[in-house]
């Protein structure tokens, strides 16, 4: 909840100091995270706002790879301030080495030994890497030891 909190803080700083984009993608965000909460009936936690966050992470990223392809730099620049607006509020991201090392403690601790033990390992880390990790990532190197 307490990201929930902030969230709404730095919309109220961003009404105050007329940063447009700053509170219309504030704005977006919450409403993404009010139409969570309807759909499921639910109040959200803070790992379920960063599920959001993640989710409009990667459609930004995919939106700035469709405009550039298409040759609208402008509609990818809008875009691009989104994204670093939304990738404030998530948490540091692990490099590949830390990712390496979670993963051979997850095989180690699930006794995997062979890539049928995949579902396993990345089962033990899905909780621990959700929003730190890329988990295509995770995937690979999950893949790349135990193969």
């Amino acid at each position: 909840m307490a990201l929930l909190a902030d969230i709404k803080s730095h919309l109220k700083q961003a009404m105050l100091s007329k940063d447009v984009a700053v509170r219309d993608t504030l704005r977006m965000l919450l409403a993404e995270i009010q139409r969570f909460e309807i759909d499921n009936k639910v109040e959200a936690e803070d790992a379920q706002v960063l599920q959001i966050i993640n989710k409009m992470v990667k459609q930004r990223n995919d939106s700035i790879e469709q405009f550039t392809a298409g040759n609208r730099p402008d509609l990818a620049d809008i875009e691009k301030t989104e994204l670093d607006i939304l990738s404030a509020y998530k948490p540091k991201q692990l490099d590949e080495s830390e990712v390496a090392e979670k993963v051979k403690a997850a095989i180690a601790d699930t006794g995997a030994a062979s890539m049928q033990d995949i579902g396993k390992v990345m089962g033990a880390l899905k909780g621990s890497l959700a929003g730190k990790a890329d988990m295509g990532l995770v995937s690979k190197i999950v893949k790349d030891q135990l193969s």
